[in-house]
């Protein structure tokens, strides 16, 4: 078993690692071919992308995984995976209008309604189509979602290439190469589910959809909340700091959400095994506790690298115009061991299927980081953002240890 987790790990581990030096490049090309006002057009389509991507997480994998973890028949399997498929995709389609909506009535310009309209249609492919990478994760098999990455990805970054190196400096030119790669990632995770699904159309199960709506839209409030978390301090920043300033502090986070998905991803390798797999608690708590400290040396190692690093990945990625954005990596990637250590921890309300304790979690960050940046950032600026970065993560660490060590065994059984 540690042999094939080990192996699933090392694929997921070479997946994304290859993706952060190659989005490295990708950025650096995007900054330099777009300049200032190009590059911040393609960014706040991004940020607009990302907020309504989080509709179709309704049904996320922490819903998915457990359910294909304890039935593992293939039929069982098949249907619950076409009902999750249909209510990502419904909530996709609902997102990717509610962003057009938001687009027309905010009157947006050209500049950003077009590549957001582009960059938008990944809303509805990356989730719907994700179901079969939460297959993957229940049979700790990833290989194949590697290589349809690498292909995709190829795709995306031949495209951009050919775009950068012919003086290309267009944003809706470069958004459309990005909207091939999840359209590319979509089409082989399709082929590759349905060569091996049975035959049947499943049958629409009311009670079925009703309990993955129920269960995902706690973990879809949760994912809300984070995100609103995540994205809270540049609101905040925006009329507080000057514009300089906010592209610095806006360019860190960029880099530590690259650096921070490493923590998704080893989570998502050893948790069906380790822990959804458990059958007694107790097990499945001590399991936790182990990978959680296993992640945060990982977060620890990473985090002194990236800080140590800071000013050459800051040159290679933005240019001399970001020169604070060196001093705020250093100290936010520290602080982002703590997000290392909370992804470890909240496997035990995903194991005991409890997602209202990880929407009081992200509510409570929310706040921490709103109060704390509200307090701190009028007199520090970006560095009262990071440092209500940190407290947000480290009330996260504090919440998800007190769940794990203070939950006893028979109130995690009896609410689970």
């Amino acid at each position: 078993m540690r042999r094939k987790v080990a192996g699933n790990l090392l694929w997921l581990l070479a997946d994304r690692g290859l993706q952060v030096v190659v989005g490295i490049g990708v950025v650096a090309m995007l900054a330099r071919a777009l300049g200032t006002e190009g590059f911040a057009h393609f960014q706040y389509a991004q940020s607009l992308v990302f907020i309504a991507a989080s509709i179709p997480l309704i049904c996320s994998a922490e819903v998915v995984v457990p359910r294909l973890v304890a039935r593992p028949d293939p039929g069982a399997t098949h249907a619950l995976l076409t009902h999750a498929f249909t209510i990502r995709l419904t909530a996709g389609i609902a997102g990717y209008v509610l962003m057009n909506a938001y687009l027309a009535f905010t009157q947006q310009p050209a500049d950003t309604w077009i590549p957001a309209a582009i960059l938008g249609t990944a809303i509805m492919l990356r989730e719907p189509f994700g179901v079969v990478i939460a297959w993957m994760q229940a049979r700790t098999h990833n290989r194949p979602n590697v290589v349809f990455n690498l292909v995709a990805m190829a795709a995306k970054v031949a495209l951009i290439g050919a775009l950068f190196f012919t003086g290309v400096n267009l944003v809706p030119a470069y958004a459309t190469a990005f909207a091939i790669e999840p359209l590319i990632a979509a089409a082989l995770l399709a082929w590759y589910y349905l060569s091996r699904a049975p035959r049947t159309v499943p049958t629409a199960d009311a009670a079925l959809t009703r309990d993955l709506v129920r269960d995902g839209t706690l973990f879809w409030v949760s994912f809300m909340l984070m995100v609103c978390a995540r994205r809270a301090d540049q609101l905040i920043l925006k009329p507080l700091v000057p514009l300089a300033e906010l592209g610095a502090y806006a360019a860190t986070m960029q880099v530590l959400d690259n650096f921070t998905t490493i923590a998704t991803i080893l989570a998502a390798g050893v948790a069906p095994m380790y822990v959804f797999g458990q059958q007694a608690v107790g097990a499945a708590r001590r399991n936790v506790l182990r990978v959680t400290g296993g992640m945060i040396a990982v977060g620890l190692c990473g985090a002194i690298i990236l800080a140590l690093c800071a000013e050459w990945v800051v040159q290679l990625l933005y240019g001399q115009a970001f020169g604070e954005t060196v001093v705020l990596l250093r100290l936010a990637a520290l602080a982002s061991t703590l997000i290392f250590a909370d992804v470890g921890l909240s496997l035990f309300p995903v194991y005991l299927r409890k997602p209202r304790w990880v929407a009081v979690k992200w509510a409570l960050v929310l706040v921490t980081t709103v109060v704390v940046d509200f307090i701190a950032v009028p007199s520090l600026g970006t560095r009262g953002a990071v440092l209500g970065y940190a407290m947000g993560n480290a009330v996260a660490l504090v919440f998800g240890l007190a769940l794990v060590l203070r939950v006893r065994a028979e109130t995690a059984v009896a609410t689970a």
